[in-house]
């Protein structure tokens, strides 16, 4: 009897161990979404969810088939922030996964008040890579952009895991899962350095606010958008481009 006491008492230390060796690792994190409450989480320059977001199966979810025909009027944005708390240096986690044909992104110091969130958010740029192109003609918009050689193809700054618009993935180190599959991004942002991460593998750095940096932005997409990535704090926020959506286990940590 003395012997099974002595070792349940060494098993409760055990256990005690670990789960503060698990409270530790947590120690820091912000949990923005946890599968039971959009607590925090609204439109773009506005108060409330917008139409066709909510909660299924623990996911937070867009789906056009959850948009009451109340709502098919609706003008405000349905880019969603959480704008309980902004943030300025942080290492972010968020699970994703989008269907085929697919398109959304990650945006972070979003500061409300514009058109619209691109006009001042970098973004990490979620997108089927592989089908996108299958769904959709992007041959004009490319060209209006100024891609002359295969405008028809998705180009690689505006495919997974760019620095959209602004900095491209090491296709080297790039792992994707397809539509349809979850994935995951972490980024991590500092006034020294920009890391983009997904399923585990670095694929996009630079320095923020750098002559590297403001040359891309003068010579490309956002030379007309002068607020474009100047703020260094804001909300973290997910795009609505009009296909299904799902987001999970989403949580912050600030640096």
């Amino acid at each position: 009897m003395i012997r099974v006491i002595i070792i349940s008492i060494f098993s409760l230390f055990i256990l005690s161990g670990c789960k503060s060796s698990r409270s530790h690792a947590d120690k820091g994190w912000i949990t923005l979404f946890d599968g039971t409450s959009l607590d925090g989480w609204r439109a773009y320059n506005g108060k409330g969810l917008p139409p066709g977001w909510g909660i299924v199966n623990g996911e937070m979810t867009f789906s056009t088939k959850m948009i009451l025909e109340k709502d098919y009027d609706y003008k405000g944005s349905r880019d969603i922030i959480y704008g309980a708390r902004e943030f300025d240096n942080f290492e972010l986690v968020v699970e994703w996964k989008i269907p085929p044909g697919g398109n959304s992104g990650i945006f972070y110091h979003i500061v409300e008040g514009y058109r619209g969130i691109p006009e001042v958010s970098p973004e990490y740029q979620l997108i089927d890579d592989e089908h996108y192109t299958d769904f959709h003609d992007i041959t004009a918009y490319n060209k209006s952009i100024g891609v002359t050689v295969n405008p028809h193809l998705l180009q690689p700054l505006q495919s997974t895991g760019a620095d959209y618009a602004m900095f491209e993935p090491d296709i080297k180190q790039k792992v994707l899962h397809p539509a349809g599959e979850w994935n995951t991004t972490r980024i991590i942002f500092t006034e020294k350095e920009v890391q983009h991460w997904l399923n585990g593998k670095l694929i996009v750095r630079f320095e923020p606010w750098s002559a590297d940096w403001q040359n891309k932005k003068a010579n490309g997409k956002w030379n007309l958008a002068p607020d474009y990535g100047k703020f260094k704090k804001g909300y973290i926020g997910f795009q609505d481009h009009g296909s299904s959506l799902w987001f999970r286990n989403i949580k912050i940590k600030l640096l």
